[in-house]
């Protein structure tokens, strides 16, 4: 398929999304995951942030000074400072956000690994990246078991649980700090239940219609000092010498 049929696919769910989101369930799911994120997010300062989504904006009460929007196609731009771009080739340099979000993009995209892998690889090193997915075990899982039910957002596309998700971050040297679930509610019920949400975030219960995982960079090993190992005499009484060496240690805040 050529790059201008991958834009215009691509476009296309694009649309379908924003329908989707500006639906009462979509409404109600996007408010139960901003008030997931906010106090998440609320102490992460950065310069640059990138939200890749399909829905509207949730980070926009994040310290973040140049927040950026991501759309395929130049006519669903929102905004001037909107990256138009594949989803999965990133025009940007290594390690330049300071957080970047993916909002339910790795269940619909052709190549979702490249996807996170272009999201992890423009991830400042301090930096944070959230994935937000759709929960298998949720009230939108067990309804996909309907017929027809995949042909349409939000059951189209491949479900990945968060442990899933946790191995891909692993691949792209991330580790998944913590898993948050959202949006709960009873099958066939109301889009956000408020009894059901406190309960549900209370205990953090994993059956909520969505996820939400903070990840950041694995520690990076330092490298040892190439040099000559100077070992010590042995100690009386025994036949084995005691070397000392610099050992490794690894840079890199946990979150």
């Amino acid at each position: 398929m050529s790059n201008s049929q991958d834009a215009m696919a691509m476009a296309r769910r694009v649309r379908e999304g924003r329908r989707f989101w500006a639906t009462p369930p979509g409404r109600g799911l996007w408010h139960a995951q901003r008030a997931c994120l906010g106090p998440l997010c609320e102490r992460w300062f950065g310069v640059h942030g990138l939200e890749m989504s399909l829905a509207p904006t949730l980070t926009d009460m994040c310290p973040v000074r140049h927040p950026m929007r991501w759309a395929p196609t130049r006519e669903l731009a929102e905004a001037e400072s909107t990256l138009v771009c594949p989803p999965d080739a990133l025009p940007l340099p290594d390690g330049c956000l300071s957080l970047v979000v993916v909002h339910h993009l790795l269940e619909v995209v052709a190549d979702p690994h490249h996807l996170l892998q272009e999201a992890a690889r423009v991830t400042a090193h301090d930096g944070h990246l959230l994935l937000f997915g759709w929960n298998p075990l949720g009230p939108g899982g067990l309804a996909r078991l309907w017929p027809g039910r995949r042909r349409h957002l939000p059951g189209r596309g491949h479900w990945r649980t968060p442990g899933r998700l946790a191995d891909w971050l692993a691949f792209v040297d991330f580790e998944s700090q913590r898993v948050d679930y959202c949006g709960f509610r009873l099958p066939g019920g109301q889009a956000h239940n408020a009894m059901l949400e406190t309960l549900g975030r209370r205990h953090n219960l994993p059956l909520g219609e969505s996820f939400m995982i903070h990840a950041r960079p694995r520690a990076q090993l330092i490298q040892p000092r190439r040099g000559r190992v100077v070992f010590p005499a042995p100690l009386a009484g025994s036949t084995l010498g005691s070397a000392s060496g610099r050992a490794l240690t690894g840079e890199g805040e946990r979150g």
